[in-house]
């Protein structure tokens, strides 16, 4: 359940793809998210991510720099302030959706509300890509128990 939401709220009909990336990634598949990253820019598909671990925020920024849609999903409750390319993409395009399952008294990012966030992710979406994730990992969690009618593909 949406708790919060800034942005085009229109965007949540679309066919999502959800980008999943452990905090940990091998440097070989970094070139590969950034490559599926610019391919979902120049194809104009919607991505839904949380954009939180490193490779996350890198796949954001290849995305905003083109036109398609993007849906962020928080682990945590709403922000208060947006970095101005955030807002930009919110006022002035209309091609941004923050969303977030969390209340605003829940203000850090843990393991718990980042499980949370993923599992919300992955009902949100059409299809899932993985970039990397760990056989331990918070991650690996969320995918035990995904609906078997959605596509999951890894990098």
């Amino acid at each position: 359940m949406i708790v919060s939401s800034l942005g085009n709220i229109e965007l949540l009909k679309l066919h999502k793809t959800a980008f999943l990336c452990s905090r940990k990634i091998p440097a070989s598949v970094v070139l590969k998210c950034y490559d599926w990253a610019i391919e979902q820019r120049n194809m104009g598909n919607c991505v839904i991510s949380g954009f939180h671990s490193k490779i996350e925020k890198d796949v954001f920024y290849y995305l905003l720099a083109g036109k398609q849609l993007i849906i962020m999903v928080l682990a945590r409750g709403m922000k208060k302030r947006l970095e101005p390319e955030i807002k930009k993409a919110i006022d002035s395009a209309d091609r941004l959706l923050i969303v977030t399952p969390f209340e605003s008294s829940i203000k850090r990012v843990s393991s718990k509300t980042s499980a949370k966030r993923n599992q919300f992710m992955i009902e949100l979406t059409d299809e899932i890509v993985i970039g990397h994730f760990r056989e331990d990992g918070i991650l690996s969690k969320s995918l035990e128990g995904y609906p078997k009618s959605k596509t999951v593909r890894f990098i």
